[in-house]
């Protein structure tokens, strides 16, 4: 178990992160958007069936239309898919980074949106990845040009609330 300095904390409310991801620009042009399906292991591919079962069939206002190969794995809202999730994802590294800990990372920024902690990454040409934090699977969400990331997360959190526990050790705010 890693120690709570180790740990981000998320103290960014909704507003404030709406406000940050609205400031930032959340378009994305992001071609090189991955639809690899992840291969975690059995406890956390479980968790991510769960979560395949309880999202919802409309996300930032794009209808379900998963990305190939399918997979319980991973799903997609949206032409092209404009938004893609994929469950049972790495830790990224920017996670335990001490710079984005310390808000000295201008490409990778923490925050909380409906009860569900992320990290927001840059990526090329204004595209940006969400993974969740504190959670037994991580959970990414990559979101094209265009589409409100915002509502993209709070349309999410449920289904994330629901299916994936917090990890041990760690107490909800």
């Amino acid at each position: 178990m890693r120690s709570p300095r180790h740990r981000l904390r998320f103290v960014i409310g909704l507003p404030a992160f709406a406000l940050l991801l609205a400031s930032v620009g959340c378009s994305s042009g992001d071609d090189s958007t991955s639809t690899a399906v992840p291969t975690p292991d059995a406890e956390v591919a479980g968790l991510c069936r769960n979560l395949d079962e309880a999202l919802p069939a409309e996300v930032g206002g794009e209808s379900r239309a998963d990305p190939e190969p399918a997979s319980a794995l991973t799903a997609g809202w949206g032409d092209d898919p404009a938004i893609i999730l994929r469950c049972g994802v790495p830790q990224p590294p920017k996670m335990v980074s001490p710079e984005v800990a310390e808000g000295r990372d201008a490409d990778a920024v923490p925050g909380g949106v409906e009860g569900v902690d992320w990290l927001m990454e840059k990526r090329g040409e204004g595209a940006f990845r969400f993974t969740t934090a504190n959670r037994q699977a991580y959970v990414e969400v990559t979101v094209a040009s265009g589409v409100d990331s915002s509502k993209v997360l709070v349309d999410l959190a449920p289904a994330i609330r629901r299916t994936v526990p917090w990890n041990e050790g760690y107490r909800a705010p």
